[in-house]
């Protein structure tokens, strides 16, 4: 995505040699804080309930870059905002959501490293993009972080389904991305969004209210569920496109490498989560492999 309904302002040289990286850390410390949010949640709303709150918030909060754009979002486009939303916002969220409730944030965050990597193998695979020798060693290296991590156990459970969750919601991210480029292209970014996680909100919806939680929900759930779609998911999409009209989606990209440490780290801090060896090993080999993905592509 590379346009924005939002209007940045220009910014002279030393104001942008300061305030870009800061919005970058701001933006992977929001995101990575998604998987601590999640966590806390999942567990007294069950996965498609807190996924449902998450989604209409955070559509919500994008609404109206929608209203302002909706003369460019026709009735036979719907159907096609409603099949990506789905690919890329409703079934990731659940199966995030899902691994959160069955170990670490940290595990999720890493995993959701491997979307750059899926996004380059999906488009090799079904829309024939080239890939090249590097950005085909960086699969292979990210790969192999997944083994790693998957292998592992944390406080003595085994990690193995929920990295597998996180690794396919990371591929449906991958199809996503590819799908929003070849057919969406042109359009506002956060009308999109808006678009996008309206459909799925109204998508996960029945499902939502079949398997809203019986028992009262603790407000620390709830205030973790109202940040996750108010801040991590509609805030931080209108940053994200305000650094992509600022400075490039090469360089707001990123973000990408900062989610997975602080993810892990906000986890450590307020959670009490555990840093294993094998964390740390799959982090080193999947961000690795992003970082050599981004260098082979540019």
């Amino acid at each position: 995505m590379s346009s924005t309904n939002s209007v940045a302002l220009p910014l002279s040289a030393n104001e942008h040699a300061w305030i870009t990286p800061l919005e970058l850390a701001f933006l992977g410390a929001i995101w990575g804080a998604s998987f601590l949010f999640m966590r806390i949640a999942a567990p007294d709303f069950g996965p498609i309930a807190l996924v449902e709150v998450r989604l209409g918030l955070g559509s919500l909060v994008l609404l109206p870059f929608l209203w302002r754009a909706r003369a460019q979002f026709p009735r036979r486009l719907w159907p096609k905002l409603a099949l990506i939303g789905a690919i890329n916002s409703a079934l990731p969220f659940l199966l995030f959501a899902w691994a959160a409730e069955r170990a670490p944030a940290g595990i999720g965050a890493i995993t959701n490293a491997m979307t750059v990597l899926f996004t380059a193998l999906v488009g090799f695979l079904f829309f024939g993009e080239k890939i090249g020798i590097k950005r085909a060693s960086a699969l292979l290296a990210g790969f192999a972080g997944v083994v790693v991590l998957a292998s592992g156990k944390t406080a003595g459970a085994s990690v193995g389904l929920a990295v597998a969750a996180g690794c396919a919601a990371s591929f449906l991210y991958g199809i996503g991305i590819n799908l929003v480029r070849r057919h969406l292209t042109g359009l506002p970014p956060a009308a999109v969004a808006s678009a996008t996680l309206g459909t799925s909100t109204l998508l996960t919806l029945p499902f939502a209210i079949a398997s809203w939680p019986q028992h009262e929900v603790a407000l620390k759930s709830w205030l973790s569920a109202g940040t996750l779609g108010v801040l991590c998911t509609g805030i931080a999409f209108v940053m994200y496109y305000r650094l992509i009209a600022r400075i490039g989606a090469s360089r707001a990209s990123t973000v990408t490498y900062l989610i997975p440490l602080f993810g892990v780290a906000w986890a450590w801090m307020l959670l009490d989560e555990p840093l294993t060896l094998t964390m740390g090993i799959a982090a080193a080999l999947i961000l690795g492999s992003v970082a050599l993905s981004q260098r082979a592509a540019k």
